[in-house]
C-alpha cells in the first residue's frame, strides 16, 4: 500500500446529491438543481455556472479545485482517437483515452496511478504502483470525456474501466464512481464495463452487488503455466476458480463475462492455445475478445500478425467458442496503456522491458 491511497481529491464532482446538499446549507433549495445541471448535464467548471451567483460560484471552486491537470494530449485516427495524460495533485500521472465510433463514443479511464499487477507484457504494469484514484478522479476523466465528445459532435455513451491500474483492486471506489456514473453522469449500467486481471473476491462480490454493468476478465492464457508467467496473480487465482467466478457472475447478473486475450506473437496464439481457450470459454459461459497488441517503443513484446488473429479466431469459432476481435485504435499515438505516462516520465526504454518466454509447449500455427 502506498502512503498516498487515502488522497480523496478535491474535485466538483467528488461530493455526492446529498453531500452537496448538506454543503449547500442556506442556500435556496433550487441552487442545488442549478449546480447539478451544471456540472453534469452542462459539464461546467463551478465558475461557468452562470445561473448560480457569482459569490457562491467563487466559494465552490476555492473549495473544490479540478483533480487532473493536462500534461499531454495526443489525437490519432483522423481524430477519432484522443488520449490524454493527466498530472494529479500530488504528482502521479494517469492517462484517459476517448474513442469515436459511428454512433457512439467510449472512454477509457483509469482506476490507479500505476498498477501492481506486474503483468509482463503491460507498461503500466512494468512501471509499478502508485496510489489509487478517488471518485472524484474517475468521474473527472469520464466529464472530459463527455466534454470532447460534445465538441466533437458525438454523444458519450459507453466507459470502461480498462485504462491505468487493476480496477478491483480499487474496488470501493470503482463501485462507487460506477454507482455515480448510472445516477448522476446518466450512463446506463449495461453501457459500464469493468475490466480485472482475476482477483476472484472482487469478481463475486461485484457480481453480488444488484448491477449490470459487463466484466471483462484480463485472461490471455488459458493454462496456468503459461498464465502465471503472463499474468503472476494467477498463482492466488488459477483458471479453475476464475471460470467458476464468471459462471456466478453470469448466474447473478444475466451477463456473460468478456474474456479478454491480447494477442502476443510466439506466445499465446498458437492453435493449442486457441483449442485451450475454446475449452475455458464453454466452461464459463463467456465471450472472448481478441486484442491485437499496440507495439510500445522499447519493448520487446512483438503483436500477432492480422492473418494469424483471423486464424485464431475462426478456430475458436469452429470449436463452439464465441469470438470477436477488437479494433485496434491509436497506432500512430502512444494508444496502449502505460505508454504516454512512460513516455513522460522517460521509462519505455529497453532496460525496462521484459522478454517473455517462447511458450513451453511448440506447436506450428496452421495456415
Amino acid at each position: 500500500m502506498s502512503e498516498h491511497d487515502d488522497v480523496s481529491g478535491s474535485s466538483p464532482w467528488t461530493p455526492s446529491h446529498d453531500e452537496w446538499t448538506a454543503l449547500l446549507d442556506g442556500e435556496p433549495k433550487y441552487r442545488l438543481d442549478q449546480l447539478w445541471r451544471g456540472l453534469y448535464q452542462e459539464q461546467l467548471e463551478p465558475e461557468q455556472i452562470s445561473t448560480l451567483p457569482k459569490s457562491l460560484r467563487h466559494r465552490i471552486a476555492e473549495q473544490f479545485t479540478p483533480s487532473l491537470t493536462l500534461s499531454a494530449r495526443q489525437a490519432a485516427d483522423n481524430g477519432k482517437t484522443i488520449k490524454w495524460l493527466w498530472t494529479l495533485p500530488d504528482g502521479p500521472r494517469i492517462e484517459t483515452v476517448l474513442m469515436h465510433y459511428d454512433r457512439r463514443s467510449t472512454v477509457c479511464v483509469s482506476s490507479q496511478a500505476g498498477c501492481a499487477m506486474a503483468c509482463g507484457f503491460c507498461a503500466t504494469g512494468q512501471a509499478g504502483y502508485e496510489r489509487h484514484l478517488s471518485v472524484g478522479e474517475i468521474l473527472e476523466q469520464v466529464v472530459a470525456a463527455q466534454r470532447q465528445a460534445t465538441e466533437d459532435d458525438s454523444r458519450l455513451s459507453n466507459v470502461v474501466f480498462m485504462g491505468m491500474g487493476e480496477p478491483m483492486a480499487n474496488y470501493d471506489k470503482v463501485v462507487e464512481s460506477v454507482r455515480r456514473l448510472i445516477t448522476d453522469v446518466g450512463i446506463g449500467a449495461r453501457k459500464i464495463t469493468v475490466s480485472t486481471v482475476g482477483l476472484a473476491p472482487q469478481m463475486r462480490r461485484l457480481a453480488d452487488e444488484g448491477l449490470q454493468v459487463g466484466l471483462a476478465l484480463s485472461l490471455h492464457a488459458a493454462n496456468d503455466d503459461l498464465r502465471t508467467e503472463l499474468v503472476p496473480v494467477n498463482k492466488r487465482h488459477p483458471i479453475d476458480e476464475l471460470i467458476d467466478c464468471c459462471r456466478h457472475y453470469k448466474q447473478s447478473t444475466g451477463r456473460r463475462v468478456s474474456l479478454e486475450w491480447a494477442m502476443i506473437d510466439g506466445v499465446n496464439d498458437r492453435d493449442s492455445d486457441a483449442d485451450e481457450l475454446a475449452i475455458v470459454a464453454r466452461r464459463a459461459h463467456a465471450h472472448v475478445n481478441l486484442i491485437p497488441l499496440n507495439p510500445t517503443p522499447g519493448w520487446p513484446t512483438v503483436g500477432t500478425p492480422p492473418d494469424r488473429i483471423a486464424a485464431f479466431a475462426r478456430r475458436l469459432t469452429d470449436r463452439g467458442a464465441n469470438a470477436t476481435v477488437r479494433a485496434n485504435r491509436g497506432t500512430d499515438i502512444d494508444a496502449a496503456c502505460g505508454q504516454l505516462a512512460g513516455a513522460a516520465a522517460g521509462t519505455n526504454t529497453g532496460q525496462q522491458a521484459v522478454t517473455l518466454r517462447p511458450p513451453r509447449r511448440p506447436d506450428k500455427h496452421s495456415t
